[in-house]
Parts: structure tokens; C-alpha cells; sequence
């Protein structure tokens, strides 16, 4: 068995969607292994990149397939591909154990549809697995402590990225 340390990272987007009045989408995941409990359950939209896929590209497919939504406009991109690590029991059943944990490239979009266009029951117009049980907006300074606590660092680096396109349109 590899050593966790050299296990390599999934690589990932993370999405920041900003609607009109400054706030950021947040889901409420239905579940998985990492959850410790409901506060911590919140999170912006991420997935993997395919093969070939740029993180772009990536960040649109996901968006649509974990929420619907189409309507947006590019903001921009983080600087740099941010990591986090799984906690180890975790990370060895996730993704067949291949990876220790996710190193992201984080993608801002302007949400320009309507709140009706989010249907996280039935994303990808129901061709997806709900993801989430529950969204909502929210200031992005506060997502950071909704996340679960091995993924905090990101967020709070996210928030000090994106605070300026966080605005209202």
C-alpha cells in the first residue's frame, strides 16, 4: 500500500457563484463519509476535471450537474491550485484510494438566471445524482466556518481571493 504522504492529489474545480446582490451559492450536501455533522455540511459546487477537460470547462459541467445553472458570466480564477488532504481513514475509502485528497483550481462565475433556474433535486435537468439537499446564499466571508473543518484553510483562502468579486452586480 502507498504511503498516505505519497499519495498524489484528484484534481478539481471549485465554483464561487455570485448572484446579483453579492452572495454565493451554497449546498447542503445529502452526505458522504466526511460529514461530522448538518452545520459543517455546507459547501460551494466542486468536482473533478476530466481527462482533457480545462478547469473552466470543468467548473461549468460541474455547476450544471450538481445545481442546473447555466446562466452565468466568468469573474475569474484563483491564483493558484489550492490542496486540502481527507483524513486519512477517509481518503483511503474514497476515490478507490487513489489520492489523499484535492488540489483545486477555484473558478468565480456571476449567476445571471434567476433563483428559479436552481433545482438541486434534479440537476443536469435530472440526468444527475443530487449532490445537495438544501441550497442557499450566503456572504462568502461566512463560508468558512459552514465547511468541514479539513477543508477550512481553502475556504478561507478563497474568501480572501474572491472578497472583491463578491460584490454586488
Amino acid at each position: 500500500m502507498t504511503p498516505f504522504e505519497q499519495l498524489p492529489y484528484r484534481p478539481c474545480v471549485g465554483v464561487v457563484l455570485v448572484n446579483r446582490a453579492g452572495l454565493v451559492f451554497l449546498g447542503q450536501r445529502v452526505g458522504g463519509p466526511e460529514h461530522v455533522d448538518t452545520y459543517h455540511s455546507w459547501q460551494m459546487p466542486q468536482g473533478g476535471i476530466d481527462e482533457g477537460e480545462q478547469p473552466g470547462e470543468a467548473a461549468l459541467r460541474e455547476l450544471y450537474e450538481e445545481t442546473n445553472v447555466c446562466s452565468v458570466e466568468p469573474l475569474g480564477e484563483s491564483a493558484e491550485w489550492l490542496a486540502y488532504d481527507l483524513p486519512e481513514p477517509i481518503a483511503r475509502s474514497a476515490w478507490k484510494g487513489r489520492y489523499r485528497g484535492q488540489k483545486q483550481k477555484w473558478i468565480a462565475l456571476r449567476f445571471t438566471g434567476e433563483d428559479s433556474e436552481i433545482d438541486v433535486t434534479r440537476p443536469g435537468g435530472g440526468k444527475h445524482k443530487p449532490e445537495f439537499i438544501n441550497w442557499r446564499w450566503e456572504h462568502l466571508a461566512r463560508t468558512p466556518s459552514l465547511i468541514i473543518p479539513f477543508k477550512r484553510p481553502v475556504y478561507e483562502q478563497v474568501a480572501r481571493e474572491f472578497e472583491a468579486l463578491a460584490m454586488p452586480a
